[in-house]
């Protein structure tokens, strides 16, 4: 009987011990959908992926009931990766650049990680993007300094010739109280999971094989499981309330015109057109 294909989720785990919690994510259908919408493939997509994949991860690990967004610029912001996630298990991403040239290298660039608040005040926090660093890297150097919490976590999107054949990662997070023994030998085990691509690939990204290799022989218990899908927040009401924050002038302006304004989502590329008589009826409104 053939095994039923995996789907894009996320998986929570602890070891029985108390010392770890750990996360892992398949991503691959959300990559599939956000490469092919926007047209996007080659290294630029693979960091998209990642940057995409890892802001699922923050959220999870965060607060899963918060929406993040992770906006990821190369030097002097030639190119921007951002990555969004909501607490329903969607997420999209987005990639722009100044120019035609190839990304720019992230040497001298930031990682910025937005999160809402219980009180639906936004954090902030942005570090550097150390030298030489993978988005694996920057994420774990983001988590110590701007949320002082100790991680270990990898990420991948793995690409075939023409379609995208696994993406996901895991977080293996410290708890408190964590012995110098197990955190030892979980230091030394992860050392094999740096690089998971080839792994992902063999497993086709699935979250619960992916957990069993990473706790081999450490007695865990699964927590919970909770699916992810591409999905755009995208609307005609969201794109009238983005208009209705213009000056009042450049609203009479753009209703003066008989024809009506084409508008598209930078994330899904899908169209909207606004009529002068809505533009109207937005003045009148205000």
């Amino acid at each position: 009987m053939t095994e039923p294909r995996p789907s894009d989720n996320a998986l929570r785990a602890m070891t029985d011990d108390g010392a770890f919690r750990v996360i892992t994510v398949r991503t691959t259908d959300i990559v599939r959908r956000m490469l092919a919408t926007r047209s996007l493939w080659g290294a630029e997509a693979v960091q998209l992926a990642d940057v995409a994949t890892g802001t699922i991860l923050l959220r999870e690990t965060m607060a899963p009931t918060h929406r993040f967004q992770s906006l990821l610029r190369s030097a002097e912001g030639a190119c921007l990766w951002v990555g969004d996630s909501d607490p329903d298990g969607g997420a999209r991403g987005l990639f722009t650049r100044k120019d035609k040239k190839p990304a720019a290298s992230l040497q001298g660039g930031t990682l910025e990680v937005v999160r809402t608040l219980h009180n639906g005040e936004l954090h902030r926090g942005v570090v550097a993007v150390p030298v030489g660093s993978t988005m694996s890297q920057a994420l774990m150097v983001y988590l110590q300094e701007s949320e002082q919490v100790v991680s270990m976590l990898a990420i991948a999107c793995v690409l075939g010739d023409d379609h995208v054949v696994a993406a996901g990662g895991y977080i293996v997070q410290l708890l408190p109280g964590v012995g110098q023994g197990p955190l030892a030998i979980m230091t030394e085990r992860l050392r094999d999971f740096e690089d998971i691509g080839p792994l992902l690939s063999k497993l086709d990204a699935a979250t619960s094989p992916l957990m069993d290799e990473i706790l081999y022989g450490m007695p865990f218990t699964r927590l919970e499981e909770s699916p992810l899908a591409w999905r755009c927040r995208c609307g005609k009401d969201r794109v009238l309330a983005s208009l209705a924050t213009l000056p009042r002038s450049d609203l009479v302006e753009l209703s003066a015109d008989d024809k009506p304004i084409e508008l598209s989502c930078d994330f899904c590329g899908s169209a909207y057109a606004v009529s002068p008589a809505e533009l109207r009826a937005m003045l009148a409104e205000n």
